[in-house]
């Protein structure tokens, strides 16, 4: 497992090992020791959720408040996304910047998003499935959101405007600028 420090504070690109033959492959997805030892993170997962969306669909921007905040391990299983983070701790350098990464059910690479940031996906290709670990159980209380297409954010997406699909939950997400910011 290679595990890549980003720009950001606690935010790692994970690139499994893959051993691959006329079978097939196997790779360890996750080791809790060798992410502590690499990142000197404690993350316990207690819910796994998986999705599954078809091309445009825009997912998020989506987080959870405090004390519910959740750290998450995500990945593609099949297809592929760019999966988006917005950094919400106002006592960091990268605060209201973005981090985009394509995540691929070819390329394996996963991303751990730590408690803090806000998280959403863009299906690029056909259809996608999606997979992710949380450090903490699903709030709907404490859920919140943040437009995707907020301009102070200026985030691509990768998704031409009249082939996206947003929720519309989604719609109704707040701008980041009149976002109250929790962490």
């Amino acid at each position: 497992m290679n595990i890549t420090p980003t720009d950001f504070d606690d935010l790692y690109i994970i690139k499994p090992t893959v051993f691959e033959d006329s079978r097939g492959y196997f790779f360890e997805s996750f080791h809790q020791k060798k992410f502590e030892d690499a990142t000197g993170i404690q993350c316990e997962f207690v819910q796994d959720n998986q999705s599954r969306s078809v091309y445009g669909v825009i997912r998020g921007l989506h987080l959870q408040a405090p004390p519910m905040a959740q750290a998450k391990l995500v990945r593609v299983l099949k297809g592929e996304v760019l999966d988006v983070v917005v950094d919400l701790r106002k006592d960091k350098p990268t605060f209201g910047k973005s981090f985009s990464i394509h995540l691929s059910a070819e390329n394996k690479q996963q991303l751990f998003i730590p408690r803090g940031f806000a998280h959403g996906i863009a299906v690029l290709s056909k259809d996608a499935e999606f997979f992710y670990k949380c450090d903490n159980y699903y709030s709907p209380e404490n859920e919140r959101g943040i437009m995707y297409n907020d301009a102070s954010l200026n985030i691509d997406w990768k998704i031409p405007a009249e082939k996206r699909i947003i929720s519309g939950k989604d719609q109704k997400n707040l701008a980041f600028s009149g976002f109250d910011l929790l962490f």
